[in-house]
């Protein structure tokens, strides 16, 4: 596919095949929230907080980058195979007057449902937080722990 560049020259690019749809849900997403009074470009699921999900033997580990978020102000909540990581990051505001030249920091509510490969011990879940980063560790279920099968001779 020739796509026009920004100096209109054309170009071979490839896009991913539904990067159409990624604009469109993300107009959806604008219209919806100035239908409703809600600020634009505020935090949304899906986008913040960043994580990583990883897992051993024994556990899943998810952590979260949230800086600037009080550990106390955090809702998590673990069943079946899910965890759910809500909250609200706020921003001070920079007083009347002010102009921005660059604003990257959004406040508001963020809610992240992370669905884990396998059952998990909601019973047996952590959660830290140090210099920005929360870590929680979720033990997996027993029956998805995997088993060790001798073999009889």
């Amino acid at each position: 596919m020739i796509y026009r560049s920004m100096y209109g020259v054309p170009t071979w690019k490839v896009r991913s095949p539904f990067h159409e749809l990624d604009l469109m849900q993300r107009q959806m997403d604008r219209l919806m929230d100035t239908l409703s009074g809600q600020r634009t470009g505020h935090v949304s699921a899906g986008v913040f907080p960043p994580i990583n999900l990883t897992e051993d033997q024994d556990n899943y580990y998810v952590r979260a980058e949230l800086p600037g978020i009080e550990a106390d102000k955090l809702d998590i909540q673990a069943t079946g195979n899910n965890l759910s990581l809500s909250g609200e990051r706020r921003i001070a505001e920079e007083g009347n007057g002010v102009r921005y030249h660059r604003r990257e920091r959004e406040g508001g509510s963020f809610s992240r449902v992370i669905t884990l490969p396998g059952d998990i011990d909601a019973e047996k879940v952590d959660a830290e937080m140090a210099n920005g980063i929360l870590t929680i560790k979720i033990a997996k279920a027993e029956k998805a722990k995997p088993k060790q099968i001798t073999v009889r001779h």
